[in-house]
């Protein structure tokens, strides 16, 4: 167990570290190793037992592959197959089977140049997948196919582990018992932890837990079905993350997916950080000092190998070259589960604890340089590799009565009526690519950005009666409605709004709430009525009922744009109009009904 004093000390540690780190822009998980680091043998020693660590922070990997297979649904495999069985197949082939040679090339025998290459061939699930959710990237074609990616390195880490003590050498006479017994015990337990122990037993005691709707129980229920699925798989000898695992692929289609993955994330977050920092604690640093070209060399060439092959995957995977780059700098880090693979295999003995020492030590230099490498191509890409940007559109046609900001679908549609009507306009986006597409099809649009008080003066903004607010950012789209609002007092603003937050915005931006658009408000009551209809209502109660509602909502808005601020009676005004709007429906079922 870790003391009080430990459990203060890695507190503090992974505060300030963490917190410096976010500070500068940098990846929270190079805080926790850097904390690690420092309150480590090789730093300040003031936690001296890393094993003992080590083993409770274990867990937070065995919680990660259980939220892993959470995510396993078939129907999102089927949907990421591309993604999943095609570009991560494709990375973890070629990555393993170079770096495999080149491990093979530097005198190691086949078999432990195969273990070495497959493990500096993963990457890391939970640092990739941060940082490029810090920098807003996970639904970019890179992000999507770096979470494919990744997905299937867990997956492909898991029967690696499993058979991995069959590939000790043994005697010539026992050489079929360990291979039979092996997996003979891995589908003993597959078959009691998904046909068994899940269709059986699992699932209905899930259910009566969660009758009894005790949150802490349910959470409590979620923890021991981890822990029962772990204990199970290291009883017969196999790896506690392979039956976690199984358990999470086992309800990933269950009712109660989503209740387990939120209940364990605080823990499994927790841990993860424990576990990076027991990766600080246990990195080798003599070695660093004492054959500080043989690291340095291993780290950066396999950093440089993983570079080169990801944006060659990404690049025959069918991302444009841009992409393709950025996916290879996302991914060249080494990965968890490699700590994990070269700890077993030195254990079996397939290689010296000398050379698992060398590999974990630049895995963790590559887990602290990946982040940083990435900062720099984006730099690079930035400055030297992007074009510029073409000058703005000059505009000939300012006299327009309307100006319509952002030429998306909704711009659009707002000016192909307003062209039927003979009515002018000068629309304006500021996505040149965009630009060039929608002038293909002869509509006028130019280049800009509407927020920019000289170009909206140069549209005329000044002799414009209608301003347009149809741009898809919220953020861009309510700076321009302020710069309207103080510049152009006299245009009146019809704006589109994301939702109702954004909605908040611009009327904070000074556009009257009558002017506000929801963009699926006004589809969504139209699908509504065309579904009462179809269910035999009369057509005039059909509206009436949508007239109703869309009255109601309104003044919904209203009232809790007045309380927006204060997170309590925001939350009572939304009860509030719930029950009303319920109330007002009863009362006109119970007149339809005298």
């Amino acid at each position: 167990m870790i003391t009080i004093r430990e459990t203060a000390i890695l507190l503090t540690a992974a505060v300030i570290a963490v917190s410096l780190f976010r500070l500068m822009r940098l990846s929270s998980i190079l805080g926790y190793v850097t904390a690690g680091i420092a309150i480590g043998p090789w730093g300040l020693n003031l936690i001296s037992d890393v094993a003992r660590l080590s083993q409770v922070s274990e867990f937070g990997i065995v919680l990660l592959l259980f939220v892993i297979g959470l995510e396993l649904q078939p129907t999102r495999l089927w949907v990421m197959r591309r993604n999943v069985f095609g570009l991560g197949a494709a990375q973890v082939l070629l990555c393993a089977s170079v770096l495999g040679i080149l491990a093979w090339a530097c005198g190691q025998p086949p078999v432990t140049a195969a273990v070495i290459g497959f493990g500096l061939s993963l990457s890391s699930t939970p640092l990739v997948l941060q940082v490029l959710a810090e920098r807003k990237q996970l639904k970019s074609p890179h992000g999507r196919a770096a979470f494919g990616i990744l997905l299937f390195q867990d997956l492909a880490v898991l029967p690696v582990l499993a058979i991995l003590p069959l590939l000790v050498p043994h005697d010539a006479g026992s050489a079929h018992g360990p291979w039979g017994t092996q997996l003979l015990k891995l589908f003993l337990v597959i078959a009691l932890v998904v046909i068994g122990g899940g269709r059986i037993v699992l699932r209905p005691l899930l259910r009566i837990v969660a009758r009894i709707q005790v949150t802490e129980v349910f959470s409590a229920a979620a923890l021991l079905v981890v822990i029962a699925t772990s204990l199970l798989a290291k009883f017969v000898g196999l790896s506690a993350s392979l039956g976690a695992f199984l358990a999470g692929v086992l309800l990933a289609d269950s009712e109660f997916r989503h209740e387990l993955e939120a209940d364990l994330e605080p823990f499994k977050g927790l841990l993860l950080g424990l576990f990076f920092i027991a990766v600080g604690m246990d990195a080798n640093l003599g070695l660093l000092r004492l054959e500080p070209l043989t690291v340095l060399g291993v780290t950066a060439g396999f950093l440089a190998v993983k570079v080169l092959a990801i944006t060659l995957v990404g690049r025959l995977g069918g991302l444009r070259p841009e992409s393709a780059r950025r996916l290879g700098f996302s991914l060249p880090t080494g990965g968890e589960f490699a700590f994990v693979l070269f700890t077993l295999a030195a254990g079996q003995r397939l290689f010296e604890q000398r050379t698992a020492d060398l590999l974990i030590l630049a895995v963790t230099l590559s887990m602290m340089l990946g982040p940083l490498l990435l900062l720099a191509y984006e730099a690079v890409q930035r400055n030297w590799l992007t074009p510029a940007k073409p000058a703005f559109d000059p505009i000939d046609e300012p006299d327009s009565p309307v100006i319509i900001a952002g030429f998306g679908r909704f711009g659009q549609i707002v000016a192909r009526v307003l062209r039927v009507k003979g009515i002018a306009f000068t629309a304006l986006d500021n996505n040149q690519t965009h630009v060039d597409f929608v002038r293909g099809f002869g509509n006028q649009v130019y280049y800009g950005d509407a927020s920019r008080l000289d170009l909206l003066r140069a549209a005329g903004a000044a002799t414009a009666q209608f301003l347009v607010l149809a741009i898809d950012d919220t953020e861009a789209s309510t700076r321009t409605a302020v710069v309207v609002r103080e510049q152009f007092p006299h245009l009146t603003i019809f704006a589109r709004a994301r939702n109702r937050q954004h909605a908040f915005a611009l009327m904070d931006a000074g556009v009257k709430e009558a002017n506000v658009v929801r963009e699926t408000y006004a589809s969504s009551l139209e699908m509504a009525g065309a579904v009462l209809e179809a269910l035999g209502e009369e057509p005039a109660r059909v509206s009436e009922a949508v007239r109703r509602f869309r009255q109601h909502d309104e003044q919904t808005l209203l009232a809790q744009y007045a309380v927006k601020e204060d997170e309590e009676k925001f939350k009572a005004t939304s009860r509030e109009a719930a029950e009303q709007l319920e109330k007002l429906f009863e009362s006109d079922r119970s007149t339809e009904a005298r």
